[in-house]
C-alpha cells in the first residue's frame, strides 16, 4: 500500500525540479534575459532593505511619540515597572518599549546588552542610548531614547520624564554606547 505522504512529496519534488530546470533552460536561451533579472533580484534587495529601515524607523516614531505622552511624569529611582506614576530610566524605557512589543530587562546595565551596537555617528530615532553617572565614569547607570537630531527622551532628578539634548552640559562626556533594539 503506498503512503499518500510519500506520492504527495514525490510530486511536489518532480515539480520543483522541473520548473528550476525550465527556467535555467530559458534564461540560458536569453543572456539579456539573466542580466535582467539579476538587476531585478539587486534592485528589490536593496528595496526590502529600505522597507526594513522605513519599518524601524516607523516604529522609532511610535515609540517617542509614546514616550512623549509621559513628559512630565516624576523621577523616581527604583520606580516599579509597568506603572505610570513615575519612571525612572529603565523603567521609561522598558514601559515605552513594551507598547510596542519589545521586551526589555529591567535595568539601563541589562537594557545595555539587548539587541546590536550602534555606533554614535549611525544612531536611528529609537535607539537605546546609555550613559555613566557622576562619580562612576565607565559604568552603565543611565539610559534614554534617541529621538534625532542628538535629542534624547529620558528621565532623571527633577523634572522627570523630558527632552534633552545630547551635546549639551555632561551628557556628551557620559555617552557610553548605544543599542538597536527595533527590528
Amino acid at each position: 500500500m503506498k503512503n499518500p505522504q510519500k506520492t504527495w512529496y514525490k510530486k511536489l519534488v518532480v515539480t520543483a525540479l522541473s520548473v528550476s530546470i525550465g527556467l535555467s533552460v530559458a534564461a540560458a536561451s536569453a543572456p539579456g534575459k539573466v542580466e535582467a533579472a539579476t538587476v531585478t533580484s539587486t534592485t528589490a534587495t536593496a528595496d526590502a532593505t529600505a522597507l526594513t529601515a522605513t519599518a524601524t524607523s516607523s516604529k522609532g516614531s511610535q515609540v517617542i511619540s509614546i514616550g512623549k505622552k509621559y513628559l512630565g511624569t516624576p523621577y523616581k529611582f527604583g520606580a516599579t515597572a509597568g506603572q505610570t506614576r513615575n519612571f525612572d530610566c529603565s523603567s521609561f524605557t522598558q514601559y515605552v518599549f513594551k507598547k510596542v512589543g519589545v521586551s526589555l530587562p529591567r535595568t539601563s546595565q541589562q537594557q545595555s546588552h539587548v539587541g546590536t551596537y550602534v555606533s554614535r555617528s549611525n544612531l536611528r530615532v529609537g535607539d537605546l542610548v546609555f550613559f555613566s553617572i557622576p562619580g562612576k565614569p565607565g559604568v552603565i547607570h543611565h539610559v534614554a531614547i534617541y529621538m534625532g537630531n542628538n535629542k534624547v527622551l529620558q528621565t532623571y532628578g527633577a523634572g522627570g520624564v523630558r527632552i534633552t539634548d545630547m551635546n549639551s552640559g555632561t551628557w556628551s562626556s557620559r555617552y557610553m554606547t548605544a543599542r538597536r533594539v527595533l527590528k
